[in-house]
């Protein structure tokens, strides 16, 4: 077979859609290496979180860490399922991963800000890395004349959003700022969901699903760091407390606990058709969303403890207590509950209420670590190596 002569010339590989079933896919080093960018974005918005609900649990303090997280979310995940479609490895393509990286550090650096209400710097690097990912699906759409017309919208699409979120900058703070900021995400979202049904873009499902995995651990590690920062940071000046010693060891058992929780169910059997993808895809946010706010959650429950916050202490359990349920709930609903038998259905969501209600007793942080254990057990108990956990669902 003839080598095609823009390979000859210019040493790219044509981008044509991957194999669906190719065996042993797995991530890529440039895929590795695209997410520890996110890591710095992820502990930003965390710590970004952490002060503001250390001054006060605010709408607004809730609302721009969801804000920001969207944008962090939405470009990683367009990256990551374009990739297990498109994926080559060739110098162009290197390069515009590249960019989208350095969008990411960009964006990284307006986080705070957006806490304040500029979004300026947060919008330039979503938009660098936006039109990164634009020039990509143009390459598609001329590597893949089967997919053309699905690769196009999605590249029109993308593009015509990126000027509208330019243009968003114009828009004055207030309800407008807020609607338009709404719509724009409901815009964005909905670009999968149009583009698809032009015809359907390849996923490896093993593939889409360890990415998926990763990026679990890189925020469910960024609780970690957080929690481990804080309490050195707290021990600075004063001596070893039972206080903080018990939330540093509960903090980790309730990490390794949502761990368990989240790689218990066989994820790759809830990518099925384009309904089950893009609900896996999108309930994610939530998932990866709360593993973040988890981690100012303890460090919220760290300055309480150390007489470094005025917050009330029932505020900072519950800073605490609903990522977890949270994460629990997003897990059991986009993962769990299709291949668990009736006794995980109803011990997963009931411990998720369970840890919700914990912030309303004493030693809330060590009852929900109880809870989330009592959870485990009974997923290890209905693993398959019981023999207690089928295939179906009863």
């Amino acid at each position: 077979m003839t080598a095609s002569p823009l390979r000859r010339t210019a040493g790219l590989v044509p981008m044509r859609p991957r194999d669906a079933r190719e065996p042993g896919r797995t991530a890529s080093p440039l895929e590795l290496f695209f997410d520890l960018v996110f890591v710095v974005a992820v502990s930003i918005a965390a710590s970004s979180l952490h002060h503001s609900l250390g001054e006060d649990v605010s709408a607004e303090g809730i609302g721009s860490y969801l804000a920001v997280f969207f944008g962090i979310w939405w470009a990683w995940m367009n990256f990551t399922w374009f990739a297990t479609s498109f994926a080559v490895d060739d110098w162009l393509y290197r390069v515009l991963t590249i960019v989208q990286m350095a969008g990411v550090l960009v964006l990284a650096a307006g986080v705070e800000p957006a806490f304040t209400g500029d979004f300026t710097v947060l919008v330039y690097g979503y938009v660098i890395m936006r039109l990164a990912l634009v020039v990509q699906w143009l390459r598609a759409a001329h590597g893949a004349p089967a997919l053309r017309r699905t690769t196009i919208v999605y590249a029109v699409s993308i593009a015509a959003l990126q000027l509208c979120w330019l243009l968003f900058l114009l828009v004055p703070s207030g309800i407008s700022h807020l609607v338009v900021l709404i719509i724009l995400i409901a815009g964005e979202m909905s670009v999968p969901i149009v583009a698809e049904q032009q015809g359907t873009t390849p996923w490896h499902p093993h593939h889409i699903t360890e990415r998926y995995g990763l990026f679990t651990l890189i925020v469910l590690g960024e609780s970690l760091l957080a929690s481990t920062n804080a309490v050195i940071e707290a021990l600075h000046g004063q001596q070893v407390s039972v206080g903080l010693a018990s939330i540093a060891v509960l903090s980790l058992v309730i990490t390794a606990a949502l761990w368990w929780i989240y790689f218990w169910p066989p994820h790759h059997r809830a990518i099925g058709g384009l309904r089950h993808s893009l609900l896996y895809g999108y309930v994610h946010y939530v998932v990866f969303a709360a593993a973040g706010a988890f981690s100012a959650g303890i460090e919220v429950e760290i300055d309480v403890l150390t007489g470094e916050s005025e917050l009330d202490p029932m505020l900072a359990s519950f800073a605490v207590a609903v990522p977890v349920a949270v994460f629990m709930l997003g897990v059991w609903w986009v993962a769990i509950r299709q291949s668990a038998d009736r006794v995980v259905n109803v011990a997963v969501p009931a411990g998720a209420v369970l840890v919700l209600l914990d912030p309303l007793v004493p030693a809330s942080v060590a009852v929900t670590t109880v809870v989330l254990v009592a959870v485990v057990v009974v997923l290890v108990l209905r693993s398959p190596l019981s023999g207690q956990h089928g295939e179906h669902v009863e």
